[in-house]
């Protein structure tokens, strides 16, 4: 029988970065598919990176036959050259919430199954209900919208502030929905705006991508090529723009805005467009009906830093957390 957790755009990824060799550092270890591909495929070592420490109970039963050849270690993508301690030959970013973390109830991300209202990848800070239930009405509409894309986000922000103290998933799904009209078939669950909103505020996704993608750059060796699966546009732009600077592929200036003299290209773009999943992928597996592939691969110049004005970061009209 399969691994129900299957990896999004496993095969599209691995024939992205053919031929494997050196090490690699999956940073969105999870269940460990895309680590396993890496291994079968060519790569001498993969040193896996999870926030999640419950990741690396389940990955006990599996992760011995591997030998040194597979490093498990707890922490965040964000610290991922500090995490590797070496110059890394690629590393590949699965973002976004697991299927394994939606899959257990108890970790309040999924509005199908009910449980606690938690959210956090680690066991660690507030939690979802906590700060639902403290922050203030403003705040939570402008998560909401900046982080969710939802238009209706004052209207379901006063409908959370008057349903408080909220404690279940449930509790926050039947709030969202009674603010929302019935969707159509075919058409997503209300609540899925919300709830990756609130995902991404509990997490602090965000800033951990922007300064994982960073952390890529200064670890990886020249050659070394970096790989990222997203599954919502705001993921994606932030990828895609990163990229871009960091290679100097962002389009040229005009008559009005000259271009400016530009530190050496930090990546190449080997592919033109995102990598998206084939038909039989999303018959299979439709959570990769949204998933893109971005790949770079790193150049022999200096490691720099991006100018996060240029990466469409969302952030929360002065509010901490930003």
């Amino acid at each position: 029988m399969g691994d129900p957790h299957i990896p999004v755009l496993l095969n599209p990824l691995l024939r992205a970065v053919a031929p494997l060799s050196g090490t690699w550092l999956d940073g969105t270890f999870g269940a460990g598919g895309y680590t396993r591909g890496l291994l079968a495929e060519g790569a001498d070592k993969v040193i896996g990176v999870d926030r999640d420490p419950s990741v690396f109970d389940m990955a006990q039963r599996w992760a011995g036959e591997y030998g040194d050849r597979l490093r498990l270690v707890e922490g965040t993508f964000s610290q991922l050259d500090q995490l590797a301690g070496e110059p890394l030959d690629g590393v590949v970013l699965d973002l976004g919430v697991s299927s394994m973390q939606l899959d257990q109830a108890e970790r309040g991300f999924s509005f199908l199954r009910d449980g606690p209202l938690d959210m956090r990848m680690e066991q660690d800070g507030p939690s979802a209900a906590e700060l639902l239930n403290t922050a203030d009405e403003a705040l939570i509409a402008d998560v909401l919208y900046h982080y969710g894309e939802e238009r209706a986000s004052r209207r379901i922000a006063r409908a959370i502030v008057a349903a408080r103290p909220l404690s279940t998933t449930a509790q926050l799904a039947e709030v969202v929905s009674g603010c929302l009209p019935r969707p159509k078939p075919g058409q997503s669950h209300p609540a899925t705006r919300s709830f990756q909103a609130i995902r991404i505020w509990v997490n602090d996704e965000f800033r951990q991508l922007v300064d994982g993608l960073s952390a890529a750059e200064r670890a990886l060796k020249p050659g070394g090529q970096l790989a990222v699966v997203t599954f919502h546009s705001l993921e994606d732009r932030i990828v895609k723009r990163f990229m871009q600077a960091r290679s100097n592929s962002g389009g040229g200036g005009s008559r009005y805005a000259p271009v400016q003299q530009m530190a050496p290209a930090a990546f190449k773009m080997p592919f033109r467009r995102p990598i998206g999943p084939d038909p039989e992928e999303t018959d299979q597996n439709p959570r990769a009906r949204s998933a893109l592939l971005r790949v770079a691969v790193r150049t022999d110049a200096p490691a720099g830093s991006a100018d996060e004005s240029a990466l469409a970061m969302p952030r929360l009209p002065g509010k901490r957390g930003a």
